[in-house]
């Protein structure tokens, strides 16, 4: 029988805490047992191995970004939104540059996973239609500015930015560069 409380859903948020405390590399089951306060075969319970809790998780922090990405668009357009999801995707790796790490590459292609890996690409398509981008050229921009986005995170959540110079500055270059890179619609 199942602990009172733990659920698929506290191991999950067990997993996150763990890798938020540990980094990502300190995911286990025995470690996210202990976490929990039960043995590792009672972790079967609830999810049915380290793969599935992967997945899990991957969720989670896909739905996270949805969230976070969501409430920082409400009411903008064009370039103050493109700026607002580039802003808030940072700042969530470089609060959790280990679930930052957990995202999967290719979420449209996982059966488990293309409900939310499609959710979030929607927010990044949303945002560019406002430059008229549609079909190819959309998914082309949506590329840059994933690659944009997730490999800046990526190299500063790393330390791979080691010169002394401010990044919030490169940050803000790139988002311009990338507005500017962006298609402009005649009113």
């Amino acid at each position: 029988m199942p602990r009172a409380g733990l659920s698929t859903a506290a191991v999950v948020d067990a997993a996150l805490d763990l890798i938020d405390d540990r980094g990502l590399e300190a995911l286990t089951l025995a470690a996210v047992a202990e976490r929990t306060g039960v043995a590792a075969p009672s972790l079967y319970k609830h999810v049915g191995s380290l793969a599935q809790l992967r997945t899990l998780m991957a969720v989670r922090i896909m739905e996270e970004l949805i969230e976070r990405s969501t409430s920082a668009l409400v009411g903008r357009s064009g370039d103050d939104a493109v700026a607002a999801l580039m802003r808030t995707y940072r700042r969530y790796a470089l609060e959790h540059p280990a679930r930052h790490a957990a995202m999967p590459p290719d979420p449209l292609h996982d059966p488990a996973l293309a409900s939310s890996g499609a959710r979030l690409l929607e927010i990044f398509l949303a945002v560019l239609r406002g430059y008229g981008l549609e079909g190819e050229a959309a998914i082309h921009a949506t590329r840059c500015l994933r690659a944009i986005v997730h490999g800046f995170a990526s190299i500063e959540t790393a330390g791979g930015f080691g010169l002394p110079e401010d990044l919030d500055t490169t940050h803000e270059q790139l988002i311009h560069m990338f507005i500017a890179s962006l298609p402009r619609t005649s009113s």
